[in-house]
């Protein structure tokens, strides 16, 4: 059913965009995968922003080590999903979202389902895990469905170096090196929006996973860091979705001086 009434809490936002591109918000779909650091922050601040339809994507539960960086992340929730945690934590922002739940790991022909079934108007990847990742982003590529894609904010430390761009512009981050690779074997070389840090990462802050891991190594974190990135993430699709551009003022006429 289509929105077409803004909510009164959603004033703010209606008077940093206008009625139109609120209303646009309103009615469009985004799809999270991921729901650590950097996606959690994101499924917020999309819902906050007034998204009507959101469909989060993560297998995980809460552990104890994802409370320095994790919204859903608290001793509290410890050894719960984190998709059950953000969706109670997203209905309490918005009540009347039509929030998606798939409590899954991302991989080969969940990910061909899930989209299928989904049909987003924007995906959002904040997958760490390079296989699931770079399957993600092909399928989203292939169905012609928009993506932003979160690069590794481990190791990083300046907030103020994050930098939106296309994958094939990326440096200086590991895991932006390791998808264009994976990507290259694929035949994609750009494509492929990514927020990414440029800032270079301590080698020394970069220990081995222990045998049996899905990740291969485990790099040191700073509270703020994912959410930068989350923000930054949402950032795109809200203002790809809603069409808002930055304000930039006609520069003052400067009267020409007659010589």
């Amino acid at each position: 059913m289509k929105q077409d009434k803004v909510p009164s809490w959603m004033g703010r936002t209606q008077l940093m965009t206008g009625e139109d591109p609120i209303i646009k918000l309103m009615n469009s779909h985004v799809l999270i995968a991921g729901l650590g650091g950097v996606g959690g922050i994101a499924a917020e601040m999309l819902v906050r922003a007034g998204i009507g339809k959101i469909t989060i994507v993560d297998s995980d539960t809460v552990d104890e080590t994802n409370r320095n960086r994790q919204i859903p992340a608290l001793k509290s929730t410890e050894g719960k999903l984190k998709t059950e945690v953000m969706a109670e934590r997203l209905l309490d922002i918005n009540p009347e979202l039509n929030l998606v739940i798939k409590t899954v790991y991302l991989r080969d022909n969940i990910t061909d389902q899930i989209l299928e079934e989904s049909k987003p108007d924007y995906a959002v990847d904040c997958i760490d895990t390079l296989s699931p990742k770079v399957n993600y982003l092909i399928k989203c590529l292939s169905m012609g469905i928009p993506i932003v894609s979160s690069m590794g904010a481990g190791g990083k430390i300046d907030p103020t170096r994050l930098l939106v761009d296309d994958i094939s512009k990326s440096r200086h981050c590991n895991l932006a090196r390791y998808v264009r690779k994976r990507l290259r074997t694929l035949g994609v070389y750009k494509g492929i929006k990514v927020v990414y840090s440029p800032e270079l990462a301590d080698p020394a802050k970069i220990i081995q996973a222990p045998e049996g891991n899905v990740k291969k190594s485990f790099i040191g974190t700073m509270s703020y860091m994912p959410a930068v990135f989350g923000c930054t993430v949402a950032s795109v699709v809200i203002r790809d979705l809603s069409g808002v551009k930055e304000y930039r003022p006609t520069p003052a006429r400067v009267p020409k001086i007659k010589k």
